[in-house]
């Protein structure tokens, strides 16, 4: 097999800006295959194909995984439109996905149509070719094992059975802007990289409370921003400074609401974040009941405070769900270290899950400081540019 056909995502749905994001998503595909000095790729309509020319497939096909909007592959044959041609091709690219004991049919598209031969009289002659030359294997057309597909085109016939899941959905920024609020915990990476996955670019903010929080809190999230970033290529993190915000917080108003007062400072923060960004919404790793600020009447309150639209990817998932997603995009082992966040280490004990928003917005007003302290802690943040980092190991694959 020295060919890959690679069939784009959700796009194909686009209509009229379809050529747009094929070219976007091109663009990402010749990129990610330029240390394959020797790979050519082809972009067509709703699908590449790339010519390996002895480049390593496996390790192709692993950069493939790490694109948003690319939704599947097959290793495929090669060969030109000449009857006996395909029958070799057929019969080798059957022996090498064919596994014993399996049903199989042929299919044949024709995107030729001038091919001497029409579907139905193709149909039979390769499979009769690959029964004649195989033992002890049927064939099914309604509900095969191993569908092994032919595809005729002008000058050059492709021949393939296996398909290979990738991430799908849209290419990376196709769909605007938005801030991530990037936390060290399981959700808001999961989250991040479903944006990531729907065609969103994303700039990522932490918050964190120096000196309650080590620095090794800190490079706990510059390693999952950086994990993001098998997705993306770069990443721009914004670490914010929130200390005094939460202090100030603290001193103002009851322990129950705590958590309420800081997560609409940091929305209004990652407001300020988004407008100066060229971002238009701000995702977080939100999931409905999971913890006190995450009811529906704590997200209500708390999303008062922007009037960007707040997207929460995960909002009905469970926690296991969430894990899994973290685990197939590898940043699970990250997020599990036992290094606290700024949330975390101001909790209350009993936090409110019905807060009313007249009496927060009562307080807000009553801490007259807190605008200032807002703009300080943008303008004070550090600012880390980060790229995707060639490793030896395995990443990890969505499904």
């Amino acid at each position: 097999m020295d060919w890959l056909i690679v069939r784009y995502g959700d796009l194909t749905l686009k209509g009229k800006n379809r050529g747009k994001f094929e070219k976007a998503l091109y663009r990402r595909l010749r990129r990610s295959l330029e240390r394959y000095p020797l790979v050519s790729v082809r972009n067509e309509f709703g699908r590449a194909y790339i010519q390996l020319n002895a480049q390593p497939m496996e390790e192709i096909i692993e950069e493939l995984r790490r694109i948003p909007g690319l939704s599947s592959c097959s290793p495929a044959l090669q060969c030109e439109p000449e009857l006996e041609q395909m029958k070799g091709a057929a019969l080798s690219a059957f022996r090498t996905g064919y596994k014993p004991g399996q049903t199989f049919k042929v299919s044949v598209r024709r995107v030729d149509k001038t091919f001497p031969q029409d579907t139905n009289e193709l149909l039979p002659i390769l499979a009769g070719h690959i029964l004649k030359n195989s033992e002890q294997v049927k064939v099914d057309v309604r509900n095969p094992d191993f569908d092994l597909k032919v595809e005729i085109r002008s000058s050059q016939v492709f021949v393939y059975g296996e398909q290979i899941d990738l991430l799908g959905g849209f290419p990376y920024g196709s769909n605007g802007k938005a801030v991530l609020m990037l936390s060290g915990g399981i959700d808001s990476p999961a989250a991040g990289f479903l944006a990531i996955r729907q065609g969103l670019e994303v700039e990522a903010i932490h918050f964190h409370s120096y000196p309650y929080t080590s620095e090794r809190a800190k490079q706990k999230v510059v390693d999952l921003a950086r994990k993001l970033t098998d997705y993306t290529e770069s990443i721009t993190l914004h670490m914010i400074p929130f200390t005094k915000i939460q202090e100030r917080i603290r001193s103002s108003c009851q322990e129950k609401l705590w958590i309420t007062l800081m997560r609409r400072s940091m929305l209004r923060i990652s407001e300020k974040a988004a407008i100066e960004l060229g971002g238009l919404g701000i995702v977080t790793g939100e999931s409905i009941g999971q913890v006190a600020s995450q009811t529906l009447p704590s997200m209500n309150t708390i999303g008062r405070g922007t009037a960007l639209p707040v997207l929460r990817p995960l909002i009905t998932s469970d926690k296991l769900e969430i894990m899994e997603m973290a685990k197939r995009i590898g940043t699970y082992p990250i997020s599990i270290l036992p290094y606290e966040d700024c949330c975390t280490l101001f909790m209350p004990q009993n936090p409110s899950t019905n807060p009313n928003l007249h009496i927060v917005d009562k307080i807000e007003q009553s801490i007259t400081d807190l605008p200032e302290l807002l703009d300080e802690a943008w303008k004070e943040r550090e600012v880390l540019h980060l790229h995707r980092q060639e490793k030896e190991e395995d990443f990890a694959e969505f499904l």
